[in-house]
């Protein structure tokens, strides 16, 4: 059992814009946000129409949820399919942060995603003549819905972990879209999460192995056995019992920045690629764009994967191939490498899905030469693609491209208008109500 006396008691809002990608449409639209049924679907022209976002209308209505497809959706007289406007996500992201700011410095902060913020609102509350963090959070859901016309839905903890929890299991479902869990009300709130992978931080595989040791429960998990659960699960075993608890010691103001394992890319074609040559150009663009991000971060790989999915009706899913190199960012070398790995087990099957990945990164500043290659055309290279990342970094990718990437079959131009992998808002929108 843990003192709840003896941890450390903040006033943390979790906060996140209700529907976000569907709300900011709606509103764009002079919809109301929680009332229209609306979905947000990227390349809706295609069978397999992905949608990324629906309004909650749409959610009761339709009983469709995010990440369904188009076949998913049944027909409604009053439905409206608009495109994604990543672009326009961002920037209203950056105005709602800039409304909490109004509340909070920056050390008090933490962006979780592009819906989601964790406020520490403690010292604030007198400052803004609140008599409790619930005041507050009311105060903060008016201002951003005058100015932007979006719902907040806010959970309230004593630490990160209570007010996500919060958020997620009940304030989601309040009249008044808030809901407060601290420390005290853990046996009434936390320990009534049936479903285990409703817990912040369990994931399908983790709770197969806690239900392998007779947990299927948050209440279980808080009260088995702690050693049993640390020897079997190590660290991480222990961090869970402690938040079975309630228990969450992280802070806002100590802002984590993980080193990057690995940079990759993948996509799926726009077609079932057959001609070799179409699969060859947007493996070469899809090597120099990841090779672009090595440079960007000063590292070098020393690991390169490639992995091909063919189209559906092949007998034979693809291949999934990594071979080690010696430490390189050079775009010319890593284009080479995903090539001889590809035609080296390519059996000239319909491609749908191509992806590439460098890992084993060494972070430095200097170049790590090739004993097998001249060092005056490593060096040479080596400055011609700092050349080009300057010149697309200030123009843009379309300024310098291959002229393969004009062919037929080529992607590296269209995607390079995404924005997270979705339309950005400048292109010509389709729309169907």
């Amino acid at each position: 059992m843990f003192d709840y006396t003896k941890e450390r008691r903040e006033d943390i809002l979790c906060i996140d814009v209700k529907s976000f990608y569907a709300s900011v449409e709606c509103v764009a639209r002079n919809y109301h946000p929680l009332e229209k049924i609306l979905v947000v679907m990227s390349h809706a022209e295609n069978a397999g129409g992905l949608i990324l976002a629906s309004s909650p209308k749409a959610k009761e209505v339709l009983h469709i949820s995010n990440v369904s497809r188009k076949w998913d959706l049944p027909d409604h007289p009053d439905l409206v399919i608009v495109p994604p406007r990543m672009n326009l996500y961002i920037e209203k992201n950056k105005e709602i942060n800039t409304i909490f700011r109004k509340y909070v410095p920056d050390e008090a902060l933490h962006i979780y995603s592009i819906d989601e913020s964790f406020l520490s609102v403690g010292p604030s509350l007198h400052l803004f003549q609140a008599e409790n963090a619930h005041e507050l959070a009311q105060r903060i859901q008016r201002d951003v819905f005058q100015q932007t016309g979006l719902y907040l839905t806010i959970g309230i903890g004593d630490n990160l972990l209570l007010a996500k929890l919060a958020l997620d299991i009940e304030a989601k479902h309040n009249e008044n879209f808030i809901a407060e869990w601290r420390y005290e009300d853990v046996p009434n709130t936390v320990w009534q999460i049936e479903n285990i992978q409703d817990m912040w931080g369990i994931g399908q595989r983790m709770a197969k192995r806690l239900y392998k040791m007779g947990i299927r429960t948050v209440r279980e998990l808080a009260h088995s056995n702690f050693y049993e659960l640390k020897d079997s699960l190590g660290s991480i075993g222990a961090q869970l019992y402690a938040n079975a608890w309630g228990i969450d010691r992280s802070q806002i103001e100590e802002k984590f920045h993980p080193v990057e394992k690995s940079y990759g890319n993948s996509q799926i074609l726009p077609r079932d690629y057959r001609d070799e040559q179409e699969i060859v150009v947007v493996i070469r663009e899809m090597a120099e764009q990841v090779a672009v991000r090595l440079r960007q971060h000063r590292c070098q790989t020393a690991c390169v994967h490639l992995g091909i999915r063919y189209a559906s009706f092949e007998k034979e899913r693809g291949f999934s191939r990594q071979e080690k190199i010696p430490l390189t960012a050079n775009s010319k070398k890593l284009t080479e490498i995903c090539l001889e790995i590809f035609h080296r087990f390519y059996k000239q099957q319909a491609v749908r899905q191509i992806g590439i990945t460098y890992s084993k990164l060494t972070y430095q500043t200097g170049i790590q030469l090739d004993l097998f290659s001249e060092p005056e055309q490593q060096l040479n290279e080596e400055k011609l693609d700092i050349l080009l990342n300057k010149v697309r970094d200030k123009y843009g990718f379309q300024a310098i491209v291959h002229a393969s990437s004009l062919l037929t079959g080529a992607t590296a131009i269209t995607r390079s208008n995404l924005v997270g992998g979705h339309a950005g808002g400048k292109e010509q929108k389709n729309e169907r109500n």
